[in-house]
């Protein structure tokens, strides 16, 4: 990939005031770098506070954590597509594993929100990965597969060689558990496979994120791996100091 990307999600983290005095910190010390980009997904609530840091700042995105698949309706304490695009937001997480597996979206909720995102003019990032009983019986692959495919069902290619995935595997994610970057690389380069024959040569240039206890001890062994193309960071992003260390990565 031409550019490394570094993506922050801060969960339920960071009220607007902590997330104010974050961004000045982080803008203040960080300098555009040709070969990176940066993206930020806060809190609903704390979304226009980031949209405003950022804003003279074409390296630095921000997006939002989730969306309905409806763009608008009954639907209380939701965000729909047009609304976080309304609000600044250029990219969304879709299918992120606490979205699966604490709140129990499926595979077809996953790619409504996919389309969702693509007609609001957000660009989704699906996260895909196995939880520890799966990779135990050795079934990661297959289960990343039917996530991928399942997510971007019915998208055309065009619109799809605009999308970012990222590979985050549940056993890893907030554990201290990390995959090897051999781990990593084995599941990147089956992702890239998949893309390719999903897309044809557009696949190439779909960025894949790792995501799972990435912090600024292990984020340059992962970045080296084949076919990371980035990195998705949970708690390791609240910190600035951290964040900033691992952004200025590779």
């Amino acid at each position: 990939m031409a550019q490394k990307l570094f993506a922050a999600n801060w969960k339920m983290h960071q009220a607007p005031a902590d997330a104010a005095a974050f961004m000045r910190t982080f803008t203040d010390q960080y300098a555009r770098q040709q070969d990176r980009r940066v993206l930020f997904f806060p809190s609903a609530v704390a979304l226009h506070v980031v949209v405003q840091a950022i804003r003279e700042r074409a390296d630095l995105e921000a997006g939002v954590q989730n969306i309905h698949w409806e763009d608008k309706g009954a639907f209380t304490g939701e965000t729909s597509g047009p609304l976080a695009r309304a609000a600044g937001a250029r990219h969304v997480l879709v299918g992120h594993s606490e979205r699966r597996h604490v709140f129990g979206e499926t595979d077809a909720e996953t790619a409504k929100k996919v389309v969702a995102a693509f007609r609001s003019g957000l660009t989704p990032t699906l996260c895909v990965g196995e939880k520890l009983e799966e990779r135990e019986a050795g079934e990661t692959l297959t289960v990343v597969t039917r996530q991928l495919r399942a997510g971007f069902q019915g998208i055309e290619p065009e619109k799809l060689a605009t999308a970012i995935v990222a590979y985050e595997p549940v056993w890893a994610i907030g554990t201290g558990k990390t995959a090897t970057p051999q781990d990593a690389g084995v599941v990147h380069v089956a992702i890239r496979a998949e893309l390719r024959a999903m897309m044809g040569e557009r696949g190439g240039a779909v960025p894949i994120l790792y995501g799972g206890s990435v912090n600024r001890s292990n984020v340059d062994a992962l970045l080296a791996a084949d076919e990371v193309d980035g990195v998705l960071v949970g708690g390791a992003s609240l910190d600035a100091e951290q964040w900033l260390a691992i952004v200025r990565s590779a």
